[in-house]
């Protein structure tokens, strides 16, 4: 969490500073008034988050993990990199959408399932309750139905917050939405890079067909970065 200091000055030194001297003001004039200060917005609330670093073979991706927010998906994704459960998985999947002159979606890796690396799956975490949302270079757990979350995860190449919890939609799954757990502050290019490389026509089943990276992109490592 960033934390503000503040240096105080003597309260007298201080008082002096906001009076005019007497050589400021003319004799037998009235001094003119002070303009009025503009009401200062208040400064955004800030959150506990985690900096960790997902370092791949196109570059190094950073993201601000939400613990304070996101604490169950959060604290997921952090016993994955702590444990090294990450490290030497791909980005495989791009999924690209065509929003009339904009390429939106998102870019997905992980632990695939893969029996050495998953972990038990994980509480779903709604939006609704984080208050996060799916816009450019946030990360969020990957899933099948609500509470199936283990390893995988996607990280927004654009604004994507259909995929927020909706719960007035009629589908269920729309309902529950996915789960945000962090957002990206170095390294966008390279999501950007990364959903922009070529897939592969004949890879996927379903409605992954033609969403898999024809190149993979090993994920090096992924893991926390300590304070300087």
């Amino acid at each position: 969490m960033k934390r503000r200091f503040v240096l105080a000055a003597p309260f007298a030194a201080l008082a002096l500073l906001a009076l005019p001297s007497a050589a400021q003001i003319a004799p037998g004039r009235t001094p003119m008034p002070a303009e009025p200060v503009a009401p200062q917005p208040e400064p955004e609330p800030t959150h506990e988050t985690v900096p960790v670093a997902i370092e791949t073979t196109m570059g190094t991706i950073v993201v601000a993990v939400e613990t304070e927010r996101a604490p169950i998906t959060a604290g997921n994704f952090l016993k994955y990199a702590d444990e090294g459960r990450l490290d030497g998985t791909r980005f495989y999947r791009t999924m690209r959408l065509a929003w009339g002159d904009q390429t939106a979606g998102l870019i997905q890796g992980g632990a695939q399932n893969h029996p050495d690396r998953v972990l038990a799956p994980i509480a779903h975490e709604p939006t609704t309750v984080t208050g996060l949302s799916h816009v450019e270079g946030a990360i969020s757990a990957a899933r099948f139905e609500p509470g199936t979350a283990t390893g995988d995860f996607s990280i927004m190449a654009t604004d994507m917050t259909g995929l927020d919890a909706q719960p007035d939609a009629d589908d269920l799954d729309q309902q529950a939405g996915y789960a945000v757990f962090g957002i990206v502050t170095e390294g966008l290019d390279v999501v950007k890079a990364i959903h922009a490389a070529p897939t592969d026509p004949d890879k996927g089943e379903g409605f992954l067909k033609g969403q898999i990276l024809a190149e993979p992109v090993t994920i090096i490592s992924v893991k926390r970065l300590t304070a300087k």
